[in-house]
C-alpha cells in the first residue's frame, strides 16, 4: 500500500470508489513501483497528469465519470489482478506557445489537443504554416484544432477530424466551421513538424487558443509541437487498451 498513491475526484462516485479501493489495498499486495491510481473522469486525468509532468510515475486511471476514454473500469473483483497486469503506453503532449496582443509569451502543454476559437461573433482569420511550408493562406473558421492521436477522438472527431492510430507519429490539423475555403478538410502531418497559425486580423477578428482546457486569449501567433521530452506513462487493463479504444471509434465511424 505504502508504494501505491491515490488521487481522487471529489465527488460522490469517486468518493466511494477510493474507500472501496483502500480497503482491498489493505488485504493485498500489489507490487508496482511508483504507482499512482487515478480515480475521475477524462478531464480530472489530464489534470493530474499536467500536475506531474516532471514525474516518471505510472498512471492508473479509474473511470468514475462519463466516458472515460482515458481511464479504466473499477472491478472491485478484479482490481487488484487489472493493476498486476496493466499494460503501459506512453505517450507526449503538445507544447503551445502563444504570442498575445501585448506580445506576452505564455507555454502550456496539451495532451489531447490545443484548439484556437474565434474570441467574438465574427469568424477567426488565421494563416497556417508546417515550419517554412505554408498549408493554408488564409482559413475564415471558428477556428481550427491541432490533435495528438490520443486526443482524435475526443474534440477532434467531434469536428470531423480523422482518428489517428497511437502509434502514427501524426498529427491532425482539423477545421471548425470552416467558411473559405468550404471544402478544405484539414491535414494529417508528422509529429515532428512545428505548426505556426497567425492570426490574420488580431483586432477585428480576435482569437483565444487553449490547451485541453487552459484558455490564452487574444493569441496574436501560436506555434504547436510535441513535446518529446515529456511522456506521460498511463496503464491499461488486458483488452481495453488505448489502442483498442481507439480501433474500436475508428470501426465506428467506418460503419456509421
Amino acid at each position: 500500500m505504502s508504494r501505491i498513491k491515490i488521487i481522487s475526484d471529489k465527488n460522490i462516485k469517486s468518493s466511494k470508489i477510493k474507500k472501496s479501493l483502500v480497503k482491498i489495498l489493505k488485504k493485498n499486495i500489489v507490487k508496482r513501483i511508483n504507482l499512482s491510481i487515478v480515480i475521475g473522469g477524462d478531464g480530472f486525468m489530464l489534470q493530474t497528469l499536467k500536475k506531474n509532468k516532471n514525474s516518471k510515475k505510472l498512471f492508473y486511471g479509474i473511470n468514475s465519470g462519463n466516458y472515460g476514454f482515458l481511464m479504466n473500469k473499477y472491478s472491485s473483483k478484479n482490481v487488484v489482478k487489472n493493476l498486476l497486469r496493466a499494460k503501459m503506453i506512453s505517450i507526449s503532449p503538445l507544447e503551445m506557445t502563444v504570442t498575445d496582443k501585448n506580445n506576452q509569451i505564455k507555454k502550456h502543454i496539451a495532451i489531447n489537443e490545443v484548439s484556437i476559437l474565434r474570441q467574438s461573433r465574427q469568424a477567426a482569420s488565421l494563416s497556417i504554416n508546417q515550419g517554412s511550408k505554408q498549408i493554408i493562406k488564409k482559413l475564415v473558421s471558428d477556428g481550427v484544432l491541432v490533435s495528438t492521436p490520443a486526443g482524435s477522438t475526443a474534440y477532434n472527431l467531434s469536428v470531423h477530424g480523422p482518428i489517428l492510430s497511437l502509434n502514427s507519429k501524426k498529427l491532425s490539423i482539423s477545421p471548425i466551421s470552416a467558411f473559405r475555403p468550404r471544402r478544405w478538410k484539414g491535414k494529417i502531418i508528422g509529429d515532428k513538424t512545428k505548426i505556426i497559425i497567425k492570426n490574420l486580423n488580431p483586432k477585428k477578428r480576435p482569437i483565444s487558443s487553449v490547451a485541453d482546457n487552459i484558455e490564452v486569449r487574444n493569441a496574436k501567433k501560436i506555434v504547436v509541437k510535441t513535446n518529446k521530452k515529456i511522456k506521460f506513462n498511463l496503464l491499461y487493463d488486458q483488452n481495453r487498451s488505448l489502442q483498442n479504444k481507439i480501433k474500436i471509434e475508428q470501426l465506428r465511424r467506418e460503419t456509421s
